[in-house]
């Protein structure tokens, strides 16, 4: 019988240290985990609740984040609450059994911090690894700050768990800016979290030897595109489900979540979209800049798979000029939300406003009120003369000659 954690109404934590607590409220069955800066507390701190008494569950060490991720497939199939934590190259060695994950169809739990990718060699925050996450199947959800790396993890349970849903799921938090900076926390307590996750329901567990059944079988081209097919189906559906849970958890804690949150929209005519703790940066330029006499809001997303399309369409349907934040390389192409974004306002709106990416913050880099303010003056300067008034692409911060692509 594990221990009881004495939790304050209010408590000081940082990213990592809410994701945890989270994890150890969930009274999962099994941690397997490798560490890697910046995700690294996570898991830690969880391994000390365990060796303290607060947890009944098992935690293994492996030889590697692809070793991890296997031994967290396999403990969800054979019917257990599963989760785990990485970053980075690890999320990247982790990627061939992320595919296995989620064609597998075991609800389990990854919190990936977000952090670039190597080369050259980096430890900080971007969007790298969110972005390599985009196609494998998974349900992936966005957090702005330790607060909300905390419901989270809550949610993401019951939803990955949802018997309408039962595809794993990944929490992303910003590295460093969100996993390594301490604020006011509101948790629940141990009752109430266990209460809202649930007892954990299995299907199809290995381990039930009255029920022979097999994972990870070969199709080849008679069933595979079904497979797909159907997770893709699925996944798409999830959105329903992750509305109800939304829901659920506001009516629980008063804290409201949206696949779509809109800033300042009702009347804006120029618009930042965004993810992580960048958002909250955005509110506050948007507002300077409304003192400005510029009309600024902000949207955001919770849900980068399934992507909101039609909600996010929505929240900018009546804007005249609106900017895609990516922090993440492009590699030769336009940023993943400049696309996403794009597509959604040009199929599913009227209104037909002028589109620019700024990729930023690469790698740590600072992102200023400075760097937004010239944004929305950007932005404003579109609105005002119908047209773009600078190229399409641009990367804000950079050192040396200016980079900008038509």
């Amino acid at each position: 019988m594990a221990l009881k954690y004495e939790l304050l109404k209010t408590e000081v934590w940082d990213g990592n240290m809410a994701a945890s607590h989270a994890l150890r409220q969930a009274q999962i069955d099994v941690v397997a985990a490798y560490p890697i800066t910046p995700s690294t507390p996570i898991v830690q701190n969880y391994s000390k609740f365990l060796s303290d008494g607060y947890i009944d569950g098992e935690f293994i060490m492996v030889e590697s984040e692809h070793a991890a991720m296997s031994a967290c497939v396999g403990a969800a199939a054979a019917g257990g609450r599963v989760a785990t934590a990485t970053s980075s190259q690890g999320f990247a060695l982790m990627v061939e059994v992320l595919y296995q994950a989620s064609g597998m169809r075991v609800p389990l739990v990854l919190n990936l911090v977000n952090r670039a990718l190597a080369a050259p060699l980096n430890v900080n925050g971007d969007h790298s690894d969110m972005y390599l996450s985009r196609d494998c199947g998974w349900i992936n959800l966005c957090t702005y700050n330790p607060q909300e790396a905390y419901d989270f993890n809550l949610m993401a349970f019951r939803i990955a768990e949802d018997m309408r849903v039962r595809i794993p799921t990944i929490v992303n938090q910003d590295g460093f800016i969100c996993s390594h900076t301490a604020q006011n926390v509101q948790p629940l307590s141990d009752d109430e979290a266990y209460a809202f996750v649930g007892e954990y329901k299995s299907k199809n567990p290995l381990l039930d030897f009255s029920k022979p059944v097999t994972y990870g079988a070969q199709t080849e081209e008679d069933w595979h595109f079904e497979h797909k097919a159907q997770l893709h189906h699925d996944i798409m559906n999830a959105s329903g489900v992750i509305e109800e849970i939304f829901e659920e958890f506001a009516k629980l804690t008063g804290r409201k979540y949206s696949l779509v949150e809109s800033y300042d929209m009702d009347d804006a005519e120029v618009a930042i979209v965004a993810l992580g703790t960048t958002v909250e940066s955005a509110r506050i330029a948007a507002k300077t800049a409304r003192s400005k006499g510029i009309k600024a809001g902000v949207v955001s997303v919770r849900s980068l798979r399934p992507f909101p399309y039609e909600q996010i369409a929505q929240a900018l349907s009546h804007c005249k000029a609106i900017a895609m934040l990516d922090r993440s390389s492009p590699a030769g192409a336009m940023g993943m939300l400049f696309n996403e974004v794009g597509v959604s306002v040009l199929q599913h709106s009227d209104n037909k406003p002028i589109l620019s990416n700024y990729i930023y913050g690469l790698g740590g880099r600072d992102f200023t009120q400075e760097h937004l303010a010239e944004i929305f003056n950007d932005l404003d300067a579109n609105a005002q003369a119908g047209k773009l008034t600078h190229h399409t692409q641009q990367f804000v911060g950079l050192r040396g000659k200016k980079m900008a692509f038509n």
